[in-house]
């Protein structure tokens, strides 16, 4: 198995619910975004998943997401948009695109800061 990992960002505000502090006021981060995939094979050239391909795929995830109030999006109208709840949104969208028998997502993490993040894997 071959693991290969991208780095990409987003910035949008965002409030936590039912959270008794700051953060269940409107705030925002820049966050920054790690997807992990697997791969079993290598193509002809030696590749798991081009990382051009895999920018990509994550990108127009991302940019759904980007420069947005995120408590707005239906994703999160139930949910808190917390780092955990947008870290397992962006694994099941990504798995979606993604997955083919090969490829496999392996884990997405969300930085809301240097110092913190959430991972969701299956």
């Amino acid at each position: 198995m071959y693991k290969l990992t991208i780095r990409t960002a987003f910035a949008a505000a965002h409030n936590l619910i039912n959270y008794q502090g700051d953060c269940e006021n409107l705030h925002g981060h820049n966050w920054k975004v790690d997807v992990a995939v697997t791969a079993r094979e290598l193509d002809k050239a030696g590749l798991g998943i081009d990382f051009k391909v895999l920018k990509r795929e994550a990108g127009a995830i991302i940019n759904e997401l980007d420069h947005k109030y995120l408590n707005e999006n239906p994703v999160f109208k139930e949910v808190s948009p917390s780092s955990e709840h947008i870290s397992r949104y962006l694994y099941q969208r990504l798995s979606e695109r993604l997955n083919d028998g090969n490829i496999t997502v392996d884990s997405v993490t969300v930085w809301e800061s240097d110092n913190a993040s959430a991972s969701y894997y299956e």
